[in-house]
């Protein structure tokens, strides 16, 4: 017994060997050469091969690169919030009011703007809220607005807006998943229990999707606070992100070291606040059972 065992788990080993030797190939490489670049020095348009803090030191004393990361942060939990509470909804009238023939159609529908590019979708909210954009166009037209609205464009609320859209997908889905996985009859119990439509969503429901929740949460936070092209194009480079100070260190300023010191920050910040993140909504679920 013990030696299928052992030859069962070999095999698995060879299925999964190729495929796990290429993500550590195409991931956890370019990681290592970030990590590695962020002890060296910085000379003039080179490196210098000398271990250092001074980089980190740098990062963590200056002003600007506190205030940057805070922008981040606060922008990215943002737009998570909007984009959960506007997803959950969507999944929840996926999973309990759709036809189960009809569902299929309705996912094929979500994943529609997986068909154009990322960057295309930053393009068109750029067209739509612009100056003379769709929105303002609408307005005049309907002789709302007199002259169009400056404040449409190139600033934090249109960067929400245009994340929101970007990652709604990948918050539905999720979220979906885990209302399919709910058993009916336990809704069906708590309402014969006198319970109200509201109270058994409080109760059952919600608890019972929040791994969903979470995932979802998760899937959005961590790359928008990365997002480097709705700064650039929605915020007009007006309200950089942590990402556009990477990249203008790493290209711009030519200072490698600093850029890998600055990135390694940004995913060290994002790994400890999604840990904390999912202990919290474990010892909640603990609470709620």
């Amino acid at each position: 017994m013990a030696t299928g065992n052992r030859s069962q788990s070999a095999q698995g080993l060879t299925l999964i060997a190729p495929p796990l030797s290429y993500a550590l190939l195409v991931m956890a490489a370019p990681l290592l050469t970030i990590l590695a670049y962020s002890f060296l020095k910085d000379g003039y348009l080179t490196v210098i091969r000398e271990f250092t803090l001074e980089n980190y030191r740098a990062v963590w004393s200056d002003p600007i690169v506190r205030t940057i990361m805070l922008r981040s942060l606060s922008v990215a939990a943002l737009v998570t919030l909007v984009t959960v509470v506007l997803a959950f909804p969507v999944a929840y009238f996926l999973s309990f009011v759709v036809a189960p023939g009809r569902k299929a159609m309705w996912l094929f529908l979500i994943t529609i703007p997986f068909w154009t590019s990322y960057l295309i979708r930053v393009f068109l909210w750029k067209v739509i809220l612009g100056y003379n954009g769709v929105v303002n166009s609408g307005l005049k037209t309907l002789g709302v607005i007199e002259q169009p609205l400056g404040f449409l464009l190139y600033n934090v609320n249109s960067m929400v807006i245009t994340l929101a859209h970007a990652y709604a997908p990948f918050a539905i889905l999720p979220i979906f998943i885990a209302l399919e996985k709910i058993d009916r009859s336990l809704l069906e119990a708590g309402r014969d229990l006198g319970e109200s439509r509201a109270m058994t969503f409080w109760r059952v429901t919600l608890p019972l999707a929040m791994p969903g929740v979470v995932a979802a949460a998760l899937i959005v936070f961590i790359p928008t606070i990365g997002d480097y092209v709705t700064p650039a194009l929605i915020g007009g480079g007006k309200i950089p992100m942590i990402a556009n100070m990477i990249q203008s260190q790493m290209l711009d300023l030519d200072n490698r070291p600093l850029g890998s010191a600055l990135a390694v920050t940004a995913m060290l910040i994002v790994a400890v606040l999604s840990l904390i993140f999912v202990a919290l909504n474990r010892r909640f679920l603990k609470v709620r059972q």
